[in-house]
Formats: C-alpha cells, sequence, structure tokens
C-alpha cells in the first residue's frame, strides 16, 4: 500500500506566526496557491486560506500590514505523517472536508510537506475512492454545523 512520502510533496511553502496576511496574500499570489501552513518555531500550528483573508480579515476591515495571520488562519487542522497509508489520510480528509492537508515528522511535529487532493488524484489509489473523497470534501455543510477540523 501507498504511503504519503510516495505522493506528498516536499516543497510545502510556509509563513510563520509572525508574519502579516499581505506576505501570505504574496506568497499565495506568487505561487498560484490558495493555502499555507502556518508554522511557530518550525511546527505546525495552522493553515491561512485565500478564503481566511477574505472572510475573516477584508469583509472585516482589518488592514493587511497589521493582521497577523494567527488572527484569521484555522487552528484546529488535519495533520498527516509520511508514513501514514493514502487510505488513511484520504480518510481524515474526507471527515474533515479539506483538500490539502500538512505532512509533519513524527518526533518533533515539523513541517516536512504538504498532502493535496491533486497529489492523490495522480496516484495509484483507487480512482473511485478518490472521487468518493472529492465528492465528501466538496459537499456543502448543512446549516447550523461546521466542518470537523482534525
Amino acid at each position: 500500500m501507498k504511503t504519503i512520502a510516495e505522493v506528498m510533496s516536499r516543497d510545502a511553502v510556509n509563513v510563520t506566526s509572525d508574519d502579516n496576511i499581505r506576505r501570505a496574500a504574496e506568497l499565495m499570489k506568487d505561487l498560484d496557491i490558495g493555502a499555507l501552513p502556518v508554522t511557530e518555531n518550525g511546527r505546525v500550528i495552522g493553515m491561512i486560506t485565500d478564503r481566511d483573508i477574505t472572510i475573516r480579515a477584508t469583509a472585516e476591515g482589518r488592514g493587511p500590514e497589521d493582521t497577523l495571520v494567527t488572527a484569521v488562519m484555522s487552528a484546529d487542522i488535519c495533520q498527516c505523517y509520511e508514513d501514514q497509508t493514502l487510505d488513511e489520510v484520504m480518510d481524515d480528509m474526507r471527515v474533515a472536508q479539506v483538500r490539502r492537508i500538512p505532512v509533519v515528522s513524527r518526533d518533533a511535529h515539523t513541517l516536512i510537506g504538504i498532502v493535496a487532493i491533486a497529489d492523490l488524484t495522480q496516484s495509484d489509489a483507487d480512482d473511485r475512492e478518490t472521487a468518493q473523497t472529492l465528492r465528501e470534501i466538496s459537499a456543502p455543510v448543512p446549516a447550523g454545523q461546521e466542518a470537523t477540523r482534525m
């Protein structure tokens, strides 16, 4: 069975807890990505997305220079380890309804990569299961409920 180490991106770019949302937005623009892990002392403490910046900062009138990423990031996030199987991580993504998960080391919980649903679709994983995972991740959360973050 394939592991996350075989499909993950090892060159994950991140922001730190000291960065402001302008820095995060600039990185997302330059790299054409929609999310970044947030680290503190090398450990992953959250994820910030373009949606977080739009909804939790811009729409609330927060300035990009004086708003730290920690003020708008999602802190309760899924993480995985590189020795986990694709099936395990797909299940976690399905439950949490997320499209990407930081990969951390088991010992220090430091960022070593990121795995996205696109990485899983390009692997040898069962195409039906990957398609089902994508459908479940993309399904709207019923009103009054929040998606579970792992």
